[in-house]
């Protein structure tokens, strides 16, 4: 990990009408580092995500990711971030290859640039016999690590992975992260969210939001030292209980 900032974030707020989801947060992230961001339903995390993707505008505050504005260059943030959510990552009635090759076709990679590397996806995934299967067929795991694999396909400068391991068994879910580490010591940026207070003990640091607000950012060592507990789950729920909002 790096010193170089590639996620720099000052008084970023969005508002709703009368309501502020996001209430002037201020952070930076670091080259090459796994970073967490956590908070319950309701506390903002989703709509700051959106924001530092280049999908929503921010109402107020700055922002640059990937060297970028928020504002004024957003299309360039899509074209050097990659994006996983648990929800909706990869197309089922397509198969493992044609996944593969129409998201590096969304970033413009050459033929002989998709070839070579989903030949080496698939060798690490252990994927080759199931390269001409339909994603839907496949186990929620194997789908999970694909999805991963083709978030970062393009080799971008961070990856956004919102709540990722969702609905995998623990088995996988360890797998997941190794893949996650292994990213992150190519260089790669990871920004991730997730529920399971186990994950975050993962992170170089955590940054947990309340109702909108950031109340907590270090790491995990240092953030149970200051709060006088013995796991992030203890954590998490000290500050979780200060909630008002129940929602995204």
């Amino acid at each position: 990990m790096s010193g170089e900032k590639v996620i720099m974030v000052d008084g970023l707020t969005k508002r709703f009408g009368a309501f502020t989801a996001v209430d002037a947060i201020s952070f930076e992230v670091n080259k090459g580092e796994i970073f967490g961001f956590l908070g319950a339903n309701g506390a903002g995390k989703t709509t700051a995500m959106r924001m530092l993707c280049g999908l929503s505008m921010p109402t107020s505050g700055k922002a640059r990711v990937a060297g970028y504005d928020v504002y004024q260059e957003n299309e360039k943030i899509k074209r050097n971030i990659g994006y996983m959510s648990q929800k909706f990552s990869l197309y089922e009635d397509l198969t493992v290859k044609e996944n593969i090759r129409f998201y590096a076709g969304i970033y413009g990679k050459s033929d002989h640039f998709i070839k070579e590397k989903t030949a080496v996806i698939l060798k690490q995934l252990f994927l080759e016999k199931e390269a001409n299967k339909l994603v839907g067929s496949l186990p929620p795991g194997w789908k999970q690590k694909l999805a991963f694999s083709v978030a970062i396909f393009h080799e971008p400068q961070i990856v956004f992975l919102d709540e990722p391991t969702g609905g995998v068994d623990p088995v996988t879910r360890r797998e997941f992260w190794k893949m996650i580490y292994e990213a992150a010591e190519a260089g790669i940026t990871v920004f991730v969210t997730t529920h399971y207070m186990d994950e975050a003990e993962y992170c170089s640091r955590v940054c947990i939001m309340v109702d909108g607000r950031i109340d907590a950012l270090d790491t995990p060592q240092a953030l149970k030292k200051s709060f006088n507990t013995a796991s992030m789950d203890d954590v998490f729920i000290k500050l979780a209980r200060k909630a008002v909002r129940t929602g995204d």
